[in-house]
């Protein structure tokens, strides 16, 4: 599961407004052994990497700017450079680069203005490698888990809108892996798992899209386990907060069928 790329890196490149180009414009840039090590002033440093990342050498760029950080560790470049070179690595997919580009610039300035971008970054490194629910889910719990702790730190910033609506996707993701597991051990006739998977779902993620199918479901599971008061409570729930949906439909038709007239 990826959002559109040309979105978030348009959120991404709001940073590169607010670190603008070292030294003169005029610079030339090297064509030859960019990321050798030749001691160069900050500015040609600097704008070899952003031109190589105009061009989408994204790797270069990323390269060059952990030179920057390398050879002027004191500079304030070398700050904006690891920002740079984090943002670099995740337009070239190297995920775990970025991130850990990201990581270094928030364990070095904690509380810079720019630590909410590097937040944002590192969360959007670990939406980017979801995978569907027939896959482990260990790395959407990670996302939620990033996007989590940018909303809790700065509620307030410029990411927190998309953060916001990536914690959604992934909350539903998430549900959508327990109930692929839940109807999995229901096709098998294992009633009680499928039940605590269905509730999870419940109690977890009930604002998702997936709670009614999850009501409908315990309904089926408590009447196969002979529990008909269950599957009543489960029922009613169903029947009060979506009761024009299929899933109320066939839980009140299983009902009807099922379990013993009182």
């Amino acid at each position: 599961m990826s959002s559109p790329r040309f979105r978030t890196a348009a959120v991404l490149a709001a940073v590169m407004i607010a670190l603008p180009l070292a030294g003169c414009a005029g610079n030339r840039v090297r064509k030859k052994s960019d990321t050798s090590y030749v001691a160069r002033d900050v500015a040609t440093l600097y704008n070899a990497a952003k031109s190589r990342l105009d061009r989408g050498q994204y790797k270069l760029a990323a390269a060059l700017f952990d030179e920057v950080e390398r050879q002027h560790p004191y500079s304030v470049w070398a700050r904006r450079a690891q920002l740079m070179s984090a943002f670099s690595y995740y337009l070239a997919r190297d995920y775990t680069e970025s991130t850990s580009s990201a990581q270094r610039f928030l364990s070095i300035h904690p509380g810079n203005r720019d630590a909410p971008y590097a937040y944002y970054l590192i969360a959007l490194n670990y939406y980017e490698q979801i995978s569907d629910v027939t896959r482990d889910q260990k790395i959407t719990q990670q996302a939620l888990d990033a996007f989590g702790e940018l909303m809790r730190r700065y509620p307030e910033s410029r990411y927190s809108a998309d953060a916001r609506l990536k914690i959604d996707l992934l909350r539903d993701h998430l549900a959508g892996k327990e109930m692929e597991i839940g109807r999995f051990y229901q096709r098998r006739g294992l009633w009680l798992a499928s039940t605590l998977r269905f509730r999870t779902v419940i109690d977890q993620y009930d604002t998702t899209s997936h709670t009614p199918e999850a009501l409908m479901r315990l309904t089926e599971s408590y009447l196969a386990m002979g529990v008909p008061e269950e599957a009543q409570k489960s029922a009613a729930v169903l029947g009060k907060n979506y009761p024009d949906t299929d899933w109320y439909k066939r839980a009140y038709t299983l009902m009807q069928k099922y379990a013993p007239k009182g």
